[in-house]
């Protein structure tokens, strides 16, 4: 076929139906060849996923790593003994700093929390931490790829590609994997954060921006295409048909075809359904209030964990939010000043987190869903440019809650310093394989092969935490 023709049909069908192609990012294989890859091995105690990524690297002894010692010799020269090299990624190391936070204990569990965090130090006791999660990457691009695709170069399917790939949607009507990144832009990662790599491309996360007029790219034609009727496109998609047909006649057995045609309806159905799945105002305001949209420093991420659960309750499975955005500021990445930077971010988070919590609970969500809380890396315990940290990735913390883990758990050590971790270390293979055993899926036996080689999200890595399960 030409490339004349092709133009002429793309332009001919992008007039006509409204650019429908842009939502094949969704659950587009349909039922037949993509509801599931494979069927779990077993009954799962996760049907869902909610997942939230903390972009930039939280700073773990500022907010659930408490290490006293830092305290004592706040100020002096970071010297962990036994000629250890000690360097950062993007400054010469400073000297000990300690949290400018107060810490507590909370809960049964007893679990240290700043102060920082006070509406999800009320929850410890229904979370399991990971306190000694680790990268072997501290930049942030590289880092956060381990975190989402379990390998640090691009072009690696996303976990939530992955769980496309073997579970699909739990509902026609909705995507399998949808993102809702920062109002203020993409992560470090930009839209590869939510791709799909060698899977096929209907299993891209589906961009969600939560305060956006048109929070779906693509879905309604723009305000200015007054030639696109209800007529042209019905008109467009019977075309469509027709030339489906004819390609499909003589290539029998090709199922990527049918696999475009289904994403169209799908995406027919998402007009239909998105309105009603983003529209806050059918939420309470009492409910409105917990997740905090009735306040500038809270409204940001509590909107996009509001609609994380609705979402989820309309059968997406896998939803991931995010908390910061890909630049110098405006996230969690506190280069110059702790004090300063760290408060606001979290502040956005900690409320809107645990009215995350406890909705789900409330709604018996959490009885098969499971919240995970991440970032990239962590945060040195020395100083940079006087009251900043630098990255980490020896140790930070990540946890999970939800079906299926045992509440108040708590896995892994950092030494006195909160620099590396010294037992019971984990990482994005183990992370990831706790994901996929919790929804059903044997980590070893979730592959593909691409380039001759048999690819699957924790590379040949990758352990089951069990500690953390119930």
């Amino acid at each position: 076929m030409s490339i004349d023709i092709l133009q002429s049909r793309r332009d001919f069908l992008g007039r006509t139906t409204t650019g429908l192609g842009g939502i094949a990012l969704t659950d587009l294989l349909g039922r037949d060849t993509a509801m599931a890859a494979s069927p779990p091995p077993r009954k799962p105690k996760v049907r869902r996923v909610i997942q939230l990524f903390m972009n930039g690297g939280a700073s773990q002894m500022d907010l659930f790593d408490y290490k006293p010692k830092l305290e004592k010799l706040n100020g002096k020269k970071f010297d962990p003994g036994e000629g250890q090299r000690v360097e950062a990624s993007a400054s010469d190391p400073g000297a000990v700093m300690k949290s400018p936070f107060s810490f507590a204990q909370y809960g049964q569990s007893g679990r240290w929390m700043s102060d920082q965090l006070p509406h999800l130090s009320k929850h410890v006791d229904e979370i399991a931490f990971l306190m000694a999660m680790t990268s072997i990457s501290n930049v942030h691009g590289p880092a956060a790829y381990l975190q989402t695709s379990g390998f640090f170069l691009p072009g690696f399917p996303s976990a939530g590609a992955w769980i496309s790939h073997a579970l699909g949607s739990l509902s026609e009507n909705v995507p399998a994997f949808v993102a809702l990144p920062d109002d203020r832009g993409l992560p470090y990662n930009g839209r590869s954060a939510f791709t799909a790599g060698f899977l096929p491309a209907n299993h891209e996360g589906t961009i969600v921006h939560a305060n956006k007029p048109r929070p779906i790219t693509h879905l309604e034609p723009p305000e200015k295409a007054k030639h696109i009727t209800p007529a042209s496109r019905t008109e467009g998609l019977s075309l469509l048909g027709d030339l489906n047909a004819a390609h499909a006649k003589g290539r029998q057995g090709d199922s990527r075809l049918q696999a475009r045609a289904n994403s169209y309806e799908l995406a027919a159905r998402l007009q239909l359904a998105a309105p009603e799945l983003l529209d806050l105002s059918r939420e309470s305001e009492a409910i409105k209030s917990r997740y905090g949209l009735d306040k500038a420093e809270t409204e940001n991420f509590g909107r996009r964990c509001l609609l994380a659960r609705r979402m989820i309750e309309r059968g997406v499975r896998f939803v991931q939010v995010w908390s910061g955005h890909g630049g110098a500021r405006g996230n969690w990445d506190n280069h110059s000043s702790i004090p300063k930077q760290l408060p606001p971010i979290t502040q956005g988070m900690d409320q809107s987190t645990s009215a995350l919590l406890t909705d789900l609970r409330q709604r018996g969500l959490l009885e098969d869903t499971l919240l995970i809380w991440t970032t990239e890396f962590g945060r040195m315990p020395f100083s940079q440019n006087s009251v900043g940290r630098d990255h980490n990735g020896g140790t930070f913390v990540s946890w999970f809650a939800g079906a299926g883990i045992r509440e108040g758990a708590a896995f892994g050590q950092s030494d006195e310093w909160s620099w590396k971790a010294v037992a019971d270390a984990t990482n994005t293979y183990d992370f990831h394989a706790t994901i996929l055993h919790l929804l059903g899926i044997n980590h070893e036996e979730l592959t593909v092969r691409h380039g001759g080689i048999d690819r699957r999200l924790t590379d040949v890595h990758g352990h089951v935490i069990k500690e953390i399960l119930a």
